[in-house]
């Protein structure tokens, strides 16, 4: 695979608490140079970062993030504050206890209110894998794929673990709807990338790649 087919499908991250705009400048720079998907930041940034790129490269941010444990209220003011502000697309958290609760109707409420939120943005409904049985992320293939949402999403990268292939693999069995698949948390290879794509990932959440690809200066095929 190509390194430009792979970087058109990376959402080029950044979400440390310590991010400063110089740093969120410099990772829109880099996702307009290198034609990623988007660059995902901090909602804090979203309105500089839109005016900064000025349509260059797409503006992603998350909310509920990263416990998903706020109400459904907030995380719909949330959705609709950082689309007002010039967000392209939203990468939502769900309420893990409520799965855990076996609150299925909740859950698929919540993502539908901050769907219809997005007023036609692109949403991508992260799950956090590490902490959902196989059953589980099962039943949430499902409920995503009811919900009007774009993506289902492995992780944060703020719990215990990230993205594998066992559940990449898993949610190609299992979404329907057209639902896509992102993987994200611990990306860190191009084989990796690769990896994940061929399991059915179409796209990767990562801050690795483009550091990858300005370090190695890919230029064609790898």
């Amino acid at each position: 695979m190509e390194i430009k087919d792979i970087l058109s499908k990376v959402d080029h991250t950044l979400l440390k608490q310590e991010s400063t705009w110089e740093q969120i400048k410099a990772i829109c720079d880099d996702g307009i140079e290198y034609s990623t998907a988007s660059v995902c930041i901090p909602a804090s940034f979203v309105k500089q970062a839109a005016e900064y790129a000025k349509g260059r490269v797409k503006i992603c941010t998350v909310i509920g993030f990263p416990l998903g444990y706020s109400t459904t209220a907030v995380k719909v003011a949330e959705a609709a504050d950082a689309v007002k502000n010039g967000a392209d697309e939203i990468d939502m958290v769900i309420n893990v206890g409520w799965m855990k609760d076996k609150k299925y109707d909740e859950l698929l409420d919540e993502i539908r209110q901050i769907k219809a939120a997005c007023d036609g943005r692109v949403l991508k409904v992260i799950i956090e894998t590490c902490l959902l049985t196989d059953e589980e992320k099962i039943r949430m293939c499902e409920i995503v794929s009811q919900s009007g949402a774009d993506y289902i999403k492995t992780s944060t990268g703020f719990s215990t673990g990230g993205a594998t292939r066992e559940d990449i693999a898993l949610f190609a069995k299992h979404v329907s709807n057209g639902l896509k698949i992102k993987a994200a948390g611990g990306i860190r290879s191009i084989a990796d990338a690769e990896d994940f794509i061929a399991l059915g990932a179409d796209r990767l959440g990562t801050s690795a790649i483009v550091k990858l690809v300005k370090q190695e200066n890919f230029t064609g095929g790898y």
